[in-house]
C-alpha cells in the first residue's frame, strides 16, 4: 500500500463524501477515485444490497470492467448459486469486512470458483479484494477491487485491513445515497399489476407477462451500471439454492427503480410434471408500505428506542402516548423526535412521514390500500 500519509488523507476524503448528503452515482464515483489513490487497481465493480437478505439489487463498473456485461448472468450464478467463503452474503454471515483473494487462498486464488471460472479466464483478473460495506448487522453494499495479469501485485494485508477499517463509513454513505435519490421520471403505471418472468435451466427467459420490459429497463442504475437483468441473475442463483434447501434465506429483494418506484422482486424454484428442474419464476411488483418502511428507516440509522418512536409516530400515536407506552417522559420523547427528525432531515412529524413513504407514496396518501397493501389510483375504479 501507499504511505500511510495518503492512507489518513484518503480515510479523511472518504469520511467528508460518506456525510454530504451525495446520491449513490456521485457518491461510488468519488470512492473510487479516492480508493484509488491509496490501493491501486485495474478494476473495481460495486454492488449494493437489500440489507436484510444480502441479495445485489444494482452493480456499477469502474476502469477496465466498464460496459464489460457479457458475463454478468454468470457471476449472480457464481455469487449466490454456491457456497464460497468470499461472496458477500458468507461474508456478512462471519461478519468479516474485507477479505483478499491471494491472501486468503496463500498465493492460489484459483481455489476460488469465482475466479477460476470466471474472473482469470474472462477477465485475467488474478486477484481481487473485497470489503464489505457493513453498520452493525446489516450490509448495505460490496465493493470489488481487482488486478490484472498472471504477475500483478497481489493485494497485500495492509490493503485488506484498510480496506476493512473504512467499511462502517462507507456503510453511512450508502445509507444516505438511498435516501438523496432524487426522481427525475414518472413511476411507472402502478396500475399495470407484477412482471412475471419464467426462467429455463439455461438461464433464459422463456416467458414473461405484458409490461415485464418496462419494469426490468427500471432496474437500471446509470453510467457505470451494470447488465440491468444483474439482480435477477443473482435471484436465480439464491433460489435454486433455496429450493434445494442449502439456504434459509428467500430469495427476495427490495429495490428502488431508476424511476424513484420500490420494487420488491422474488424468485421460487419451480419443479415440473416432466421432471425437468431449474426453472424458476421471477415476480416484479410495486412494494407495499410496510415492506419498505423497515428498510428507510434503517437507513436512517435510528437506535432501537428512535425506531419505537418512529413506528408510533407513523400510527399517529400523540406524544403523551407514547411515552406512557415506552414509561418515559413527554421530554425524552421530544429528545427522540429531535434526533430521528435530525437524521432524517426534515423538521416535523408530517415531514417524517413523507420522508419515510418517499415520493411513491407520499404523492398517493390520499388513495384507497387495496387488499395487497398497495395503493390503488384513486382514479382507478374499484
Amino acid at each position: 500500500m501507499t504511505s500511510s500519509l495518503t492512507a489518513e488523507r484518503v480515510r479523511r476524503d472518504i469520511d467528508v463524501v460518506a456525510h454530504a448528503g451525495l446520491g449513490l452515482d456521485e457518491f461510488f464515483a468519488e470512492t473510487v477515485a479516492s480508493l484509488g489513490r491509496a490501493i491501486p487497481s485495474d478494476a473495481v465493480c460495486i454492488g449494493t444490497f437489500d440489507p436484510h437478505t444480502v441479495l445485489l439489487t444494482s452493480a456499477r463498473k469502474y476502469g477496465d470492467l466498464l460496459g464489460q456485461d457479457h458475463k454478468d448472468p454468470d457471476w449472480g450464478l457464481l455469487e449466490y448459486g454456491q457456497v464460497e467463503p468470499t461472496a458477500y452474503r458468507e461474508m456478512a454471515a462471519a461478519r468479516r469486512d474485507a477479505v483478499g483473494l491471494n491472501l486468503l487462498h496463500k498465493g492460489e486464488s484459483r481455489r476460488s470458483n469465482r475466479m477460476a471460472q470466471l474472473m482469470i479466464p474472462e477477465y485475467c483478473f488474478h486477484d481481487e479484494a473485497r470489503v464489505l460495506l457493513r453498520d452493525g448487522d446489516r450490509a448495505w453494499a460490496g465493493i470489488a477491487m481487482f488486478r490484472s495479469g498472471s504477475g500483478c501485485r497481489p493485494f497485500d494485508a495492509d490493503e485488506v485491513e484498510f480496506l476493512a477499517s473504512l467499511s462502517r463509513t462507507l456503510a453511512h454513505g450508502v445509507r444516505v445515497g438511498l435516501l438523496s435519490s432524487v426522481v427525475a421520471e414518472p413511476c411507472p403505471d402502478p396500475g399495470s399489476g407484477p412482471a412475471v418472468l419464467i426462467i429455463d435451466h439455461d438461464n433464459e427467459i422463456v416467458q414473461m407477462s405484458a409490461g415485464s420490459q418496462e419494469r426490468i429497463d427500471d432496474l437500471a442504475s446509470g453510467a457505470n451500471g451494470a447488465a440491468v437483468m444483474n439482480p435477477i441473475y443473482g435471484l436465480i442463483g439464491a433460489a435454486r439454492r433455496y429450493g434445494a434447501g442449502e439456504s434459509a434465506v428467500p430469495p427476495r429483494l427490495r429495490v428502488r427503480g431508476a424511476s424513484g418506484m420500490w420494487l420488491v422482486i422474488h424468485a421460487s424454484p419451480l419443479s415440473c410434471a416432466d421432471g425437468r428442474v431449474g426453472e424458476v419464476v421471477i415476480t416484479i411488483e410495486e412494494a407495499r408500505p410496510p415492506e419498505i418502511i423497515p428498510l428507510v428507516v434503517e437507513a436512517f440509522g435510528l437506535t432501537s428506542r428512535e425506531r419505537d418512536v418512529t413506528q408510533m409516530v407513523l400510527q399517529g400515536v400523540a406524544t403523551k402516548d407514547i411515552a406512557a407506552t415506552l414509561h418515559v417522559s413527554a421530554y425524552t420523547v421530544q429528545d427522540h423526535l429531535k434526533s430521528i427528525f435530525d437524521k432524517a432531515g426534515v423538521r416535523s412529524r408530517r415531514e417524517l412521514i413523507a420522508r419515510i413513504y418517499f415520493d411513491q407514496y407520499a404523492q398517493r396518501l390520499n388513495d384507497p390500500l387495496l387488499p395487497s397493501g398497495s395503493l390503488r389510483p384513486a382514479d382507478q375504479a374499484v
